[in-house]
């Protein structure tokens, strides 16, 4: 996936995300550039027409396959696109602003997830910089960009180390790093607070690994430290910071809790509790509602590095 900032023919800045044969078309006059991700094809996927008079009889026709939980998380997510957006936008300015990426520079966007980061990186870059996403094991050119960003996309890496030593040697010599994690869980009143007005309806959570690849699988500063030390990255500074954000009004800030985040995950596979849970959670978030909606503590790591030169 590659997002260039560059000049048109009148000199409007262009924003492109190719993904196979899938491309943006140049924007207007006026317009925000944007991205085009096929892999968002899925809500269109799951409205099933109704019968026709010329449809096959039920023994005719294959079931459906079963959605898979990373398709339920997907559709979830698209769900609630717009006011999750609204809810970690501020989050990841903080990160954006500790880069600092430069007219015409290169940046490598890490998780880009719907695009909107990607977009953020392109204009910054523009007229002439480039912006370009994936990391984990895509083969990029040695010393090809000059920083690398991302918003909440580093967690979930299968293998960190590894990881960070290809974004590393993607990078120049004293080449920029800047991203936003979570802290922990217990931390972020944005998850727990909806997790554990909900607990009483929920079912018990088997033990998990805290470092295994997962929203809060970088709450440990000291591990991301050494992640980053031993990829070859220097100069590291970790900033805790704690953020009032909010998706919108009361019945927003229920749909998006109940559909990702830590209580999401638990409905998501357990569907049939949600009738039961939620006006618990409603109650919970009711209490912090105020003429701006409701707004809960977000606590996360802001982390900076350079990649080390002679490596």
């Amino acid at each position: 996936m590659r997002r260039q900032a560059g000049s048109g023919s009148r000199g409007e800045r262009e924003c492109r995300a190719d993904r196979g044969d899938h491309k943006s078309g140049q924007r207007g006059p006026g317009q925000q550039p944007t991205l085009r991700n096929v892999q968002w094809r899925l809500a269109g996927d799951l409205d099933i027409p109704g019968p026709s008079g010329n449809d096959l009889s039920m023994d005719q026709i294959s079931p459906l396959p079963a959605l898979t939980q990373d398709e339920i998380r997907v559709a979830a997510w698209a769900e609630v696109r717009e006011p999750l957006e609204r809810q970690l936008a501020p989050l990841g300015r903080r990160a954006l602003a500790a880069l600092a990426p430069r007219p015409g520079e290169c940046v490598l966007d890490i998780g880009c997830g719907r695009g909107e980061t990607a977009l953020d990186l392109a204009r910054a870059v523009a007229p002439d910089g480039t912006v370009q996403a994936d990391a984990q094991v895509f083969p990029f050119e040695p010393a090809s960009f000059d920083a690398a960003f991302s918003r909440f996309g580093v967690m979930f890496f299968a293998d960190p180390a590894a990881a960070f030593i290809n974004i590393r040697r993607s990078l120049r010599p004293n080449g920029r790093l800047a991203f936003v994690c979570w802290r922990a869980l217990e931390e972020n009143q944005l998850d727990i607070l909806p997790l554990r007005a909900g607990s009483a309806h929920l079912p018990p959570q088997p033990a998990h690994d805290p470092d295994a690849p997962g929203p809060f699988a970088f709450a440990n500063s000291d591990r991301v430290r050494g992640v980053l030390e031993r990829a070859g990255f220097g100069e590291i500074e970790i900033s805790a910071r704690d953020e009032q954000v909010g998706s919108g009004d009361l019945d927003t800030m229920v749909a998006v809790c109940s559909r990702v985040g830590a209580l999401g995950k638990i409905l998501r596979e357990n569907p049939e509790l949600r009738a039961a849970t939620l006006p618990a959670v409603r109650s919970a978030l009711a209490a912090h509602d105020g003429s701006d909606g409701v707004r809960l503590n977000a606590a996360t790591w802001v982390v900076t590095a350079r990649a080390a030169a002679g490596l």
